[in-house]
């Protein structure tokens, strides 16, 4: 795979300096990729290539610091203090397991994942803040607080990837949205009297189209860089839009972990964030969790450290590489029992969701479209036939497959749905064994017609 940073006009923030160190920072980064497809040079290379990006990455600093210090910029003491602790922490660390592991891929993969997920977001955010075209909302309000964060990231979306997102939902509820990444931030004050949370929900194709993009990724599957890459740009994502509502004390990053949808569910139940919002930025979805004011007791997920960030990456996408792989099945019913029946019987081969009414089903349709919807007929308030309507004259949901779950075999009912064409019917009083045969002879059925 051949990956190549794309220099954009909207990198530059009108800083000479600083824009030309950038400029060679993203050339450095660009040959360092290059040298870590060369296996007879590799070793080398990319020891001296890490060695002039370092050289560069500090000078570049100092640069930074002296125009920031000629501004008198009020932002100037923090920014030093993500300088220092990429230069002194970061690369370090980064160095060490280089060095330790003879240079190998994964090891310079996540070198040049982290160097590049920082560059991007350093450049797009606290960079660019130094200009003051970021600026700080004033005067909020408690009750304010929901409408402007929905401002600032918005703003933040198109001022890092001039994406024109909109908001979905203020109530979002952990619904599963397409092939999901769950990146979890811990955050606590020095003497750990106050901590919070961030959970970040992308959508896979919208790292993508995003980070990926940035780096000149040409395939549209996840892989260890990327995901590095796009950890570290989250990061200063968060800390941007954490700048822009002020606390009593400065939170510290302290954990992070990458979850998997269950994982991520378990943390939503347990402690419902205060702040849940759900974008469309027309790359992909994108959910922004906020909970505060402590952790989960119960620790969730595996924290990643420096020893073992390049290990959590590869299983995690190992792991959803693997889950991803089933047929996705929304089984829609009133009745929490056939909810539950449909959900115990199925969820072995199947990825299944659960909704209880027809709204709860097209809103589910919509974010994470499935392979097949098992729908109940007799629903109250909008009935299936009604919710089949509904899918049918929306032109991006109308191929999706629907079988009609029923108490009774009424040929009347089925006459008034034939029309809307249903992928069948099936009893609910069938023995289990018989639905699950059914389903999965669909599903065969599907596969051979593909073939």
């Amino acid at each position: 795979m051949k990956t190549q940073f794309a220099w954009k006009e909207e990198f530059n923030i009108g800083v000479d300096v600083i824009d030309k160190e950038h400029k060679k920072l993203f050339k450095i980064i660009n040959k360092l990729f290059a040298f870590k497809e060369d296996e007879e040079t590799r070793q080398w290379a990319c020891r001296e290539g890490i060695k002039f990006f370092k050289g560069h990455a500090v000078n570049h600093f100092s640069d930074e610091e002296a125009y920031m210090d000629s501004i008198q910029y009020e932002g100037a003491e923090q920014h030093k203090r993500l300088h220092e602790g990429f230069r002194e922490n970061t690369l370090p660390a980064l160095e060490q397991e280089l060095e330790q592991s003879g240079y190998a891929s994964d090891a310079i993969e996540h070198f040049l994942g982290v160097c590049a997920g920082w560059l991007i977001g350093h450049t797009l955010t606290e960079d660019v803040a130094i200009t003051g075209k970021m600026k700080k909302q004033t005067n909020l309000l408690p009750e304010e607080d929901i409408a402007a964060m929905k401002k600032v990231i918005i703003q933040l979306l198109f001022d890092m990837f001039q994406l024109e997102s909109h908001l979905v939902s203020d109530t979002y509820n952990a619904e599963k949205f397409g092939n999901g990444i769950y990146y979890r931030l811990i955050y606590g004050t020095k003497n750990n009297e106050k901590k919070q949370e961030v959970i970040l929900v992308f959508e896979e194709k919208l790292l993508i189209n995003t980070v990926g993009k940035i780096m000149g990724i040409k395939t549209n599957k996840l892989d260890n860089m990327l995901v590095h890459a796009a950890r570290y740009t989250a990061r200063q994502f968060v800390k941007r839009v954490m700048e822009q509502f002020p606390k009593d004390q400065v939170y510290e990053l302290k954990a992070e972990n990458l979850l998997s949808f269950e994982q991520f569910q378990k943390v939503f139940a347990k402690d419902k964030p205060q702040i849940s919002l759900l974008f469309n930025t027309g790359d992909g979805y994108f959910a922004y969790c906020n909970i505060a004011p402590h952790l989960l007791e119960n620790s969730i997920g595996t924290p990643i450290e420096a020893e073992n960030a390049m290990d959590e990456v590869k299983e995690y996408l190992k792991e959803r590489e693997t889950s991803n792989t089933n047929p996705r099945v929304l089984v829609v019913d009133d009745s929490m029992t056939v909810r539950h029946h449909m959900g115990q019987l199925l969820c072995e081969d199947y990825d299944i969701t659960l909704a209880e009414s027809s709204l709860a089903a097209i809103r589910n349709i919509t974010l994470n479209k499935p392979d097949l919807i098992l729908l109940d007929y007799e629903m109250p308030v909008c009935d299936g036939r009604q919710t089949l309507e509904m899918i049918r004259s929306d032109e991006a949901l109308a191929d999706i497959p629907v079988i009609f779950l029923t108490g009774k075999n009424d040929p009347e009912s089925v006459k008034k749905v034939m029309s809307l064409k249903p992928a069948g019917y099936l009893l609910k009083h069938l023995e289990p064994a018989d639905i699950k045969k059914n389903i999965d002879d669909f599903f065969q059925k599907k596969k051979g017609t593909a073939l």
